[in-house]
């Protein structure tokens, strides 16, 4: 290995060592918490060498951001790949991107900008059309089976990524038995959004 690849492997793997520890502070105490010198101290590398690889924090939370949707992403990937009929299939990626928002709720915030200044999905361009093919692939499916051929995808889409959200949203307001009534909203969602297609 010549010097060059070596100092752009280490480059590399400096790099990623930031956007892991960036990841781990922001999972267990918040964005909020999140500093440039938290992370030096946390990697054992001076603040200048953070500065040498991200302009400022910003630029780390945009890029823990792309990480998110790269998790949410693989996530309804599997989730879609366990079934070949498309409402199964829709059913799944549904419960997949809620079960990914319950349990990343820290990358969720900052992947929507919730609570995050200056944040939202529409920073990820790359990541957000691989999250839209995802799901478009799945509802043409589903309107190439139904008797409504002539049905919108792309609107489809969109009110099926609204409806998502904003459970993900409302169930941080819902009071009492949480987990039973957010079970129950979902599945009562995506059973009218199916329906809504096929009828």
């Amino acid at each position: 290995m010549s010097i060059t690849e070596r100092k752009l492997r280490h480059k590399a793997e400096v790099r990623a060592s930031i956007i892991s520890a960036a990841g781990k502070t922001v999972e267990e105490e918040g964005w909020q918490a999140l500093s440039i010198r938290k992370i030096a101290e946390t990697i054992e590398y001076s603040v200048p060498v953070i500065y040498d690889h991200f302009e400022n924090k910003e630029a780390i939370l945009e890029e823990l951001a792309r990480s998110g949707f790269q998790l949410l992403n693989t996530q309804l990937g599997k989730a879609k790949a366990k079934y070949v009929d498309p409402e199964l299939q829709i059913d799944a990626i549904a419960k997949a991107y809620w079960k990914f928002a319950s349990d990343r709720k820290e990358y969720y915030q900052l992947m929507y900008g919730l609570e995050v200044p200056a944040f939202g999905a529409n920073n990820q361009t790359v990541e957000l059309t691989f999250f839209k093919e995802i799901i478009l692939d799945t509802i043409n499916e589903i309107i190439a089976r139904s008797d409504k051929k002539d049905t919108d995808p792309v609107m489809k889409f969109h009110s099926f990524w609204s409806v998502l959200h904003g459970l993900v949203v409302i169930n941080r307001f819902i009071k009492g038995n949480k987990k039973n009534m957010s079970e129950t909203l979902l599945e009562d969602c995506i059973t009218t959004f199916i329906s809504g297609i096929k009828k």
